[in-house]
């Protein structure tokens, strides 16, 4: 019943983009600092690889994540040091101009739970929720956006696309 009123609801729709500016912004600012400052995840992947996140009896929990911070992340930090910043002003703009509002709402949880499962607790469960709520409720969440019309215009576009190939497999 909640989910149906989150992706129906105009009144939904209007708390969602409450949701949507507080969390763009804090995307935006964040991946605009990172680029402007000379942003190097160098440092904050050591730490986390150094001190992963531990159970009560002092056993690693997430010791895939770890893995991967060791094994791919620290190897490219290179490339992490150009994503990190501008995936996060991306979702920031994307949640806060309401395009593709779903999939930044995607990315930015991507984003948000990798640095939890790094040990960083900081405003991200807060961002969580509010992120998996522009998620769960779909196209409502950028009903008063460019989703409004970029999401029928691709709908077209892409079904439109999708006929030509069938029609060219079946003539």
């Amino acid at each position: 019943m909640f989910i149906n009123w989150l992706r129906s609801s105009p009144t939904a729709s209007g708390i969602l983009v409450v949701f949507r500016l507080y969390l763009g912004y804090s995307f935006l600012t964040a991946g605009f600092h990172k680029l402007k400052g000379g942003f190097d995840a160098s440092g904050f992947i050591k730490a986390a690889i150094a001190n992963p996140v531990k159970g009560p009896e002092g056993d690693v929990l997430y010791g895939w994540y770890v893995s991967f911070l060791k094994g791919f992340a620290l190897p490219n930090v290179d490339v992490f040091n150009i994503i990190v910043p501008l995936g996060e002003l991306l979702v920031g703009l994307g949640l806060i101009l309401g395009c593709l509002t779903i999939a930044a709402a995607f990315f930015g949880l991507i984003m948000n739970f990798s640095f939890v499962l790094a040990g960083t607790v900081s405003s991200n469960p807060q961002d969580i929720f509010l992120g998996g709520m522009i998620l769960i409720s779909g196209f409502n969440a950028g009903k008063y956006g460019l989703d409004r019309w970029g999401i029928p215009f691709l709908r077209k576009t892409v079904l439109k696309q999708k006929e030509n190939t069938n029609l060219q497999k079946s003539g």
